[in-house]
């Protein structure tokens, strides 16, 4: 007997962790929930969280899905919990297709896919799949009826890595929030807590771990002492926090900067945008798989800089919008910096940037991707007895 399949049916998401801790991953995994459930007509999704608890999810997100959640602080009892009720529900529920959001959960996927033909597609963000996977994984990734990823970077690094065939690899790129990122004159108290007033400003938004140094914080720093022969009233505002900040003031101190660094250290995402606003440029010479702080930057007028060899290609549109480096070299950091402080590029017009990158990544510009790539996925496998 074959049974038919249900247009009905509704989709299914697996993840580790979304709500119960601040990431770019999780940014991205909320923007995208938020995208399917504004975009799609189904009111039953299910989702499966490991790491988080029905306390940790906001009540927006709250009304929209029926979660299942599995922390209690037993990390492998609880993978057996999600294991056996996944599995329990691809078979007493039969959705329409699976969507796995971590490579660390794919290998259970596929498993449970595999018995119960239901097909799956798995979420990649960056550097998890930069590199060659466990055997498992990677015929896990191989086997997945649809890939889908952040950049074209993304998807170049882990076809290379993981002998994937980058047709089957589509892009859903990060998005940024066009109506709370806006152009604004920069509130003068922050100017004052910082000592900013009358000043040139870089600003870089990034964590500051001593295992994690490729933010480029310190090339920047590097750079600094050219910049400041052109530019002699500019000034550095470090946002961000982590055990690599000693280093970064010993570093400033050494290279005679230390009082055109500035280190403010976590900031709240609602005073985000407040701080983009001090900004004349924003430098972060980098290696990204992506990079929403551009698109954060770019969304209230401020010109970037990024690295020249990873995701930003995507965000400043192969330089189009803003200035792409060789991320390790400060020479041209300091030279880029001089060029965007002048604001003799077109690079530098504001309103200009923000139109184009609205354009392209916007919410609305992802939810309209979205629901390509919903419509695309394969759907139920009929089961034959």
């Amino acid at each position: 007997m074959q049974v038919a399949h249900d247009s009905l049916k509704s989709n299914t998401f697996v993840f580790i962790e979304v709500f119960g801790c601040e990431g770019g991953i999780q940014s991205y995994i909320k923007d995208v929930l938020t995208a399917y459930a504004d975009t799609t007509a189904d009111k039953a999704t299910d989702i499966f969280l490991l790491r988080d608890t029905l306390d940790d999810i906001p009540p927006e997100f709250l009304s929209r899905f029926r979660y299942h959640c599995f922390q209690s602080g037993h990390p492998m009892a609880d993978r057996i919990r999600l294991t056996f009720a996944l599995g329990l529900h691809l078979v007493l529920k039969r959705p329409r297709h699976l969507f796995c959001g971590h490579i660390n959960l794919v290998t259970m996927v596929r498993q449970l896919a595999r018995l119960t033909r239901v097909p799956y597609t798995v979420l990649t963000y960056g550097k998890e799949v930069w590199f060659p996977l466990k055997s498992s994984e990677g015929d896990a990734l191989r086997s997945a009826d649809g890939i889908w990823t952040i950049s074209r970077y993304s998807r170049t690094l882990a076809c290379k890595a993981n002998q994937l065939d980058d047709q089957r690899v589509e892009i859903l790129p990060c998005t940024v929030d066009g109506q709370g990122f806006t152009p604004a004159i920069a509130n003068p108290e922050l100017q004052q807590r910082y000592g900013l007033a009358g000043n040139q400003v870089l600003m870089t938004v990034a964590r500051l771990w001593r295992g994690d140094p490729y933010k480029g914080v310190d090339v920047t720093i590097r750079a600094l002492p050219a910049i400041a022969k052109t530019c002699p009233n500019v000034k550095y505002l470090v946002i961000g926090r982590g055990d690599d900040q000693p280093r970064l003031a010993q570093l400033a101190q050494d290279l005679g900067v230390a009082k055109r660094v500035v280190f403010a250290g976590f900031v709240p995402n609602e005073e985000l945008v407040d701080h983009y606003r001090l900004a004349d440029v924003y430098v972060m010479p980098s290696q990204e798989g992506f990079g929403i702080v551009y698109l954060e930057a770019m969304a209230c007028g401020i010109p970037v800089i990024s690295g020249d060899d990873d995701g930003s290609a995507d965000p400043l549109q192969d330089g189009r919008l803003g200035w792409r480096v060789p991320h390790r070299d400060p020479d041209a950091v300091a030279a880029a910096c001089i060029e965007a402080l002048q604001g003799d590029d077109r690079r530098c017009d504001g309103p200009w940037l923000r139109e184009q990158t609205l354009a392209k990544f916007s919410k609305a510009a992802l939810a309209q991707q979205l629901k390509h790539l919903l419509d695309q996925a394969p759907q139920l496998k009929p089961i034959h007895k």
